[in-house]
């Protein structure tokens, strides 16, 4: 099986540099006409600069692909909606989005300022919501998209420092999972990367050889794995350093405690049963697991 993106039209959000600009490449080299989308600031968000974006352009160009650049800053819609429109008008479609663009502001939470928190809220979670509101009804007139959130293993699991990082990428898989449910008549798919790599976020974090195994290269499969025609829909996949993995959030079956001993003591008396992983399941939507808790209470009562 070879993925072509031939004819497709991708919107990449940060890809001046980094992951972004490794995923741009890759999908002009695999036929897709490419919006190359960056600010340009430092890695923590300040300044502004077209020339990392304009030299991805260039490189697309001069290799035969299509390409433009636009400096839109993802926490601001109007400018977003101005990207997309100029992509509507240069190709008149939009078939897949990539909302790669973040910075970092870390600090233990104590010590982090609330406008450090925010920001990064701001363009992490608000921007991808920004790009996907703007191309979400032209890939449902059409019948098309795909787009991939840039999650991280700090909003999954958590990371000393990251507390406006991890929110926001944690929230990202939130938004994803609905739109799972809104996008799927529409042949819409929604999904999640969760890389690692030896970019400017992290080069303060790794030693050296470390680093040199974690190319952009290895997360840039799995970002195109997430957006070709037959690309899965629901799915967080993580990668670097040549690994895959696919993360998922289970809930255990459960127990049900009737009405009139529903305290916190018989909760934790029951504990080790209600945290039993037996039969845990991987839930489709916040509705099934209410579902799961009345079908349990009415077996119950019917015994």
């Amino acid at each position: 099986m070879t993925i072509s993106f031939d004819g497709k039209v991708c919107v990449v959000t940060g890809a001046g540099n980094g992951l972004g600009r490794c995923h741009a490449l890759a999908l002009a080299e695999r036929g897709a006409k490419v919006v190359v989308n960056d600010l340009g600031g430092a890695r923590d968000g300040t300044g502004a600069s077209s020339e990392a974006a304009d030299t991805v352009v260039d490189e697309i160009i001069k290799n035969g692909g299509e390409a433009f650049s636009h400096g839109a800053n993802v926490t601001n819609y109007e400018e977003v909606v101005d990207m997309i429109k100029q992509t509507m008008k240069r190709w008149g479609r939009i078939d897949v989005l990539i909302n790669n663009a973040g910075i970092l502001r870390d600090k233990s939470f104590s010590k982090m300022e609330l406008s450090d928190f925010k920001l990064v809220l701001d363009v992490h979670l608000m921007g991808s919501v920004n790009c996907t509101k703007a191309v979400w009804d032209i890939m449902k007139e059409q019948n098309y998209g795909r787009i991939v959130m840039t999650t991280s293993s700090s909003g999954l699991y958590g990371n000393f420092g990251q507390t406006n990082y991890g929110a926001a990428k944690m929230g990202l898989i939130g938004f994803m999972n609905t739109l799972v449910l809104e996008g799927g008549k529409y042949n819409i798919h929604v999904n999640a990367l969760s890389p690692t790599a030896n970019t400017r976020m992290t080069e303060d974090l790794l030693p050296a050889p470390m680093l040199d195994l974690m190319t952009a290269e290895s997360v840039t499969a799995g970002a195109l794995t997430l957006c070709h025609d037959n690309a899965p829909n629901r799915t967080i996949l993580c990668c670097g350093a040549g690994g895959y993995a696919k993360a998922s959030i289970y809930e255990t079956d459960g127990i049900f405690i009737s009405k009139k001993e529903q305290t916190p003591e018989n909760v934790i008396e029951n504990w080790e049963a209600l945290t039993d992983p037996t039969n845990h399941k991987a839930l489709e939507a916040g509705g099934k697991q209410t579902e799961k808790f009345i079908m349990k209470a009415m077996s119950a009562l019917q015994n």
